[in-house]
């Protein structure tokens, strides 16, 4: 595009947080207790002198990115660590560029140097992943607009990546500036494989004041869209899937929900099974009806090698762990998958990249046949959540997976004044609760107006001075 801006990125410091699980998150077969959240602050330098800074942060969630068994936990974040300093020493090493000629440039070798430290493509894009969108704030402050004036007028500098042959022809500038925020966005919330349903399932309750049980959690939020774990063991989940639709058919007058293989399923065979046995039980019948979409029911090893077409005749299939590469949506439509994950911590333009494919084929085959879907790694309360939200809302994605306000105490783990500019700031989308700010859920919805101001999404910026330091392995 035209007079799109360029500059060089002058420093990128990494730092990190301890966050620390109210109550436990297990998703396939991990569980979740603990985990730092990174956090990139950068600062850029304009062709014409300008100066600006930006920040974005990510939890680094272990058993996600890199599902291997011979991997521990703290292998796991020590790799998504040594993601963000191969990123960070790449980026400061490019010349002025736009923002999306930054990104672009260091797509394929971040992956191949990834590689070479045993990082597969997802770990190897976390760091990218936090840098550009640090960096896409700092563009955003420099020129005074906000994110959404940042993408529809296409300051980032967005086009088709060559080797990307769908996309040439497609008018990204139209595509862009077609792209209309919403105010609000419904928060679809997840039931993990621990989580109680009901009280009687409260073995060690938490006692803080918050919900616990899948019954409080709807009395608290209001919530009419819901995301349920499975675990792959069919009469096991269809005993927990039947205690979960006795309490939404009780308690919620009309709802949607999403099922969450999370790599449980050998193939789509054993995926369909499951379907078909949740689709014969009585008990699950409103449930099965209210289903959306099944979301990366088939282990990554197996997904893009293995035709979803048979499933997805029942259901829409979504890929989600297996998004590991800007060629791995095109190459999951050939096998029936019509969907894919919208999260930042994949890659903002790859979400934006995916929205355009998704427009294009739709235009194609003349129906609403694919689309993105906004899903969640605990995005904490704070830039993380902010510009995942800001994502999702531009590309119009009506619902989200928000699980991060509950099974983490908002922001607990920062600074009272952190905290405070926080709130002052994003007042519609936070509130003070239980003595600390968290996310304002309202009839199961967030309001997002305050995100559309200067920068990406945030009218305050975390106390970088209460961090510590992160270093790579």
């Amino acid at each position: 595009m035209s007079g799109t801006p360029r500059f060089t990125i002058t420093e990128l410091a990494l730092f990190e947080r301890d966050v620390r699980l109210r109550m436990p998150f297990r998703f396939g077969a991990a569980t979740l207790r603990e985990a730092p959240q990174a956090f990139v602050h950068a600062r850029i330098r304009l062709e014409d002198g300008r100066e600006a800074e930006g920040g974005a942060a990510e939890l680094m969630v272990p058993k996600w990115f890199d599902k291997s068994p011979e991997r521990s936990n703290d292998e796991n974040v020590a790799d998504l660590r040594a993601s963000l300093a191969l990123a960070r020493e790449a980026y400061l090493a490019g010349e002025a560029n736009t923002a999306f000629g930054h990104s672009i440039d260091h797509y394929g070798p971040q992956i191949a140097l990834g590689a070479l430290r045993g990082l597969n493509s997802l770990t190897a894009c976390f760091g990218p992943a936090l840098v550009d969108r640090a960096v896409l704030d700092a563009l955003c402050r420099a020129l005074g607009i906000s994110f959404y004036r940042a993408i529809t007028e296409n300051a980032a500098g967005i086009t088709a990546p060559g080797w990307q042959e769908d996309l040439l022809a497609f008018d990204m500038d139209e595509f862009l500036s077609s792209l209309e925020p919403r105010t609000t966005i419904a928060a679809r919330h997840t039931v993990g494989l621990l989580d109680p349903i009901t009280e009687t399932d409260l073995r060690e309750p938490v006692g803080d004041g918050l919900p616990e049980t899948l019954e409080q959690v709807i009395e608290a939020y209001g919530h009419r869209w819901f995301k349920i774990k499975v675990s792959g063991n069919v009469a096991a989940d269809l005993e927990r899937l039947a205690a979960i639709a006795a309490v939404l058919d009780r308690r919620v007058e009309k709802y949607c929900v999403t099922l969450d293989g999370n790599e449980q399923f050998d193939d789509a065979e054993a995926a369909l099974a499951l379907w078909r046995a949740l689709r014969a039980d009585r008990r699950l019948e409103r449930l099965a009806a209210a289903v959306a979409y099944i979301e990366q029911p088939v282990k990554r090893q197996n997904a893009l090698a293995s035709d979803v077409s048979e499933l997805a005749e029942e259901r829409p299939v979504l890929l989600d762990e297996s998004d590991d590469s800007l060629e791995a949506f095109p190459r999951a439509r050939r096998l029936g998958y019509t969907g894919v994950s919208s999260k930042t911590c994949k890659g903002l333009y790859k979400s934006v990249l995916n929205a355009a494919r998704a427009r294009l084929w739709n235009r194609e085959e003349g129906a609403a046949r694919y689309f993105l879907s906004g899903e969640d790694l605990t995005t904490q309360a704070g830039l993380a959540v902010q510009q995942d939200l800001a994502l999702a809302a531009l590309l119009g994605v009506e619902h989200v997976e928000r699980n991060g306000h509950h099974y983490v105490n908002g922001m607990s783990g920062s600074p009272a004044a952190e905290q405070g500019v926080f709130l002052e700031a994003h007042g519609d989308l936070y509130e003070r609760g239980t003595g600390v700010v968290r996310l304002r859920i309202r009839g199961g919805e967030l309001a997002i107006a305050s995100l559309d101001r200067p920068g990406y999404a945030s009218g305050a910026m975390p106390d970088w001075k209460a961090m510590r330091e992160l270093r790579a392995p």
